[in-house]
């Protein structure tokens, strides 16, 4: 029997197929808590694209339940990972994932945005927050779940898709995973740009979200952590302001000292 990570922090590899690959054993192993935060991260950046901020907006779930909608994409994602998109459980969670956005206001590059973001930003949280850097390995293994969780999803890296459309224009078009970033922040500087739905969205995240994963007293000031842990771009997107000085200065203290503290006990474990 093997145990995903979701969102409430389960985890444990068993001998599905794809848990044994670098990937899979960095997010649901080695920095499971990175990860998540990434993922989340990278499911709030899709709210700087007013499309899938309409999309979103409109099934009521984001603003309702925040906490809920993101611990289902959260258990999606990492039972891909663990288990691999051509398992049995992979196959059902991508025909659920097509019949879902199997609507005309969801287009490929949409897709394509959204799968892009659910990649990189945990690899990039980990690179900039994690006790050690992502290794080239694993940043391959990444790229080849992404591969083909796209091609799944009926999706072509050079942009022509399964139905035949597409012209390639929009479309990380190869380059592994640095082309997919490169594609990823291009297609940032084209389309993010301030919605109504987008601010909605993310007001319900940072007050919902992520209140309720800290202390009591600390729950009144998420919206300013959250904001903290956003680049310009985004906020601008999302007409956030940036967080106050003190704020930042704490959450910077905070990851890195929670770094060091982790770096140490991997340095006894492993000594």
């Amino acid at each position: 029997m093997t145990e995903i990570h979701g969102t409430d922090g389960t985890r444990a590899l068993g001998d599905a197929p794809g848990t044994g690959d670098a990937f899979a054993r960095l997010v649901l192993e080695t920095m499971p808590e990175e990860s998540r935060v990434g993922l989340t991260l990278g499911f709030v950046r899709t709210f700087g694209i007013p499309g899938i901020a309409r999309v979103l907006h409109s099934t009521g779930r984001m603003t309702d339940e925040p906490r809920g909608r993101a611990k289902a994409t959260g258990v999606a994602m990492f039972a891909l990972i663990g288990q691999g998109v051509a398992s049995a459980e992979g196959r059902r969670i991508v025909e659920g994932l097509r019949r879902i956005h199997d609507r005309p206001d969801i287009t490929p590059e949409l897709m394509r945005y959204v799968l892009a973001c659910f990649t990189v930003c945990p690899l990039r949280f980990i690179d900039d927050h994690g006790h050690r850097a992502v290794t080239d390995e694993e940043r391959d293994a990444a790229y080849a779940f992404h591969v083909s969780l796209s091609e799944a999803l009926g999706l072509s890296e050079d942009g022509e898709d399964a139905d035949g459309t597409g012209d390639g224009t929009d479309a990380p078009g190869g380059a592994g995973l640095a082309g997919v970033e490169r594609w990823m922040r291009a297609y940032e500087s084209r389309h993010f740009a301030p919605s109504p739905e987008g601010g909605a969205l993310w007001a319900a995240t940072s007050k919902g979200l992520l209140a309720a994963r800290l202390p009591r007293p600390l729950a009144a000031l998420a919206p300013a952590v959250a904001a903290s842990l956003l680049d310009q771009p985004l906020r601008t997107a999302l007409r956030v302001r940036r967080a106050p000085a003190p704020v930042r200065a704490l959450v910077t203290a905070a990851l890195r000292a929670r770094a060091r503290a982790r770096r140490r006990r991997t340095a006894r474990t492993t000594a």
